[in-house]
């Protein structure tokens, strides 16, 4: 007999929270999957950018089973917590760096499309990466929560998601925390919905690209039989584009 067990108390307050995220954000999920489309049907490069915790979705961006071969991801290593937790934080805040982040990485303008996750999206180096973008003349992707940033101190002209071309709304409350419910101090919310709203994206993309007969290049899991050998066209054509594959 199966023995049923209650979910942990907030689990039912997160699952909804995906829900509202995946009905909120129908009508954005297909413009930016036809936007990745488009890009990728022209061999342009999806370039993924974040800091701090926003770098899960950035990782789950790049070189995962499922995903799309044609990501390249910006990283700093001072950006990451794990080498200078509070430097990680001062690095965001500093003007000038994506700018030159994008400017090591080869960023080519119009052909390529710029995805940036941040959950407030206020400090300088999430803004000026989607202004940059958008002078080089590429989409601007925002995975961000607008709700976040309203209380939010200003550190840059205007906040991401008035830079993005389109908007991927995580609905997370200011400060991240979603428990206890009447007084948040845990449980936050920005890095399940990054990577919910990536793995939408996706299923998006493949949808729109089998509608259309495009051909998308992805990834195989290599701890399967004949995963490795189904990357190597992959690892061919990107690995000079894309340094961090190799």
């Amino acid at each position: 007999m199966t023995e049923h067990r209650q979910l942990p108390t907030h689990a039912p307050e997160s699952l909804h929270h995906l829900r509202r995220i995946g009905e909120h954000n129908a009508e954005p999920l297909q413009r930016a999957a036809t936007a990745l489309v488009e890009c990728l049907d022209g061999d342009g490069l999806v370039f993924t950018a974040g800091a701090g915790h926003s770098l899960a979705g950035v990782m789950e961006s790049f070189y995962r089973a499922g995903g799309l071969a044609a990501v390249r991801p910006l990283y700093h290593p001072e950006l990451l917590p794990l080498h200078g937790a509070v430097a990680s934080t001062d690095t965001e805040r500093r003007s000038g760096l994506a700018e030159q982040t994008l400017a090591e990485a080869g960023f080519r303008g119009g052909k390529d499309l710029l995805v940036v996750f941040s959950n407030s999206g206020i400090n300088p180096y999430p803004v000026e990466l989607a202004t940059t973008a958008t002078a080089f003349g590429s989409t601007v992707v925002a995975i961000t929560s607008p709700e976040a940033s309203v209380d939010a101190p200003r550190r840059a002209e205007g906040v991401l998601a008035q830079h993005a071309d389109i908007v991927l709304d995580t609905l997370v409350p200011g400060g991240d925390t979603s428990y206890p419910v009447d007084a948040p101090v845990t449980a936050p919310l920005s890095s399940l919905g990054n990577v919910f709203l990536w793995n939408l994206v996706l299923a998006e993309v493949h949808r729109v690209a089998t509608e259309t007969g495009v051909t998308l290049p992805w990834w195989r899991s290599s701890n399967t039989v004949g995963g490795d050998e189904a990357n190597s066209d992959n690892l061919e054509h990107y690995a000079h584009r894309i340094p961090g594959l190799l």
